[in-house]
């Protein structure tokens, strides 16, 4: 294998990698900064949770979502497979599966974080945020399915393909 698809590959997967890790924290840190501040009835732990939820988004899965087709697409090309195939096909409908899903998740997580920062206390927000903040979780179960199904086609590969 020739460094510059060494490379290409090791980018990839590093960047699936940002993409399932910063989800499940993602995930993991608002779920639980949610429940928490339901608990103790503290809006500042809410507002940290969702702050940093956007931000995580922003600076790490955002860059990732955009270098994986890139990404997929030159390996394709340098390793002579084939642009149109049953294992091409599924990967592309997986992916944009998680781009339907993650699309609303950043509209969602955006306007939980607004809200959570004008709400006075825990008490004060609304039921529509409740609502959204099931909505957001809810998005992201078929979101990880497609992530962990795009892992699996990531590593059988060379079976489907080659």
């Amino acid at each position: 294998m020739g460094a510059t698809i060494a490379f290409w590959k090791t980018t990839h997967i590093l960047s699936a990698a940002i993409l399932l890790g910063t989800g499940l924290s993602i995930a993991f840190f608002c779920w639980f900064g949610y429940r928490s501040a339901l608990r103790s009835g503290e809006i500042a732990v809410l507002r940290f949770a969702l702050r940093w939820t956007v931000i995580a988004d922003a600076c790490l899965i955002a860059p990732a979502v955009v270098y994986q087709p890139v990404s997929g697409l030159v390996l394709m090309r340098r390793m002579g497979w084939p642009m149109l195939s049953p294992w091409s096909e599924a990967v592309w409908v997986l992916f944009m599966l998680v781009g339907a899903c993650w699309l609303p998740v950043v509209a969602i997580q955006v306007w939980l974080r607004d809200e959570a920062q004008r709400a006075e206390s825990v008490a004060s927000l609304s039921p529509r945020f409740h609502r959204r903040f099931r909505s957001w979780f809810a998005l992201g179960v078929p979101a990880f399915s497609a992530v962990i199904a795009l892992f699996y086609l990531m590593a059988a590969k060379p079976l489907a393909v080659g």
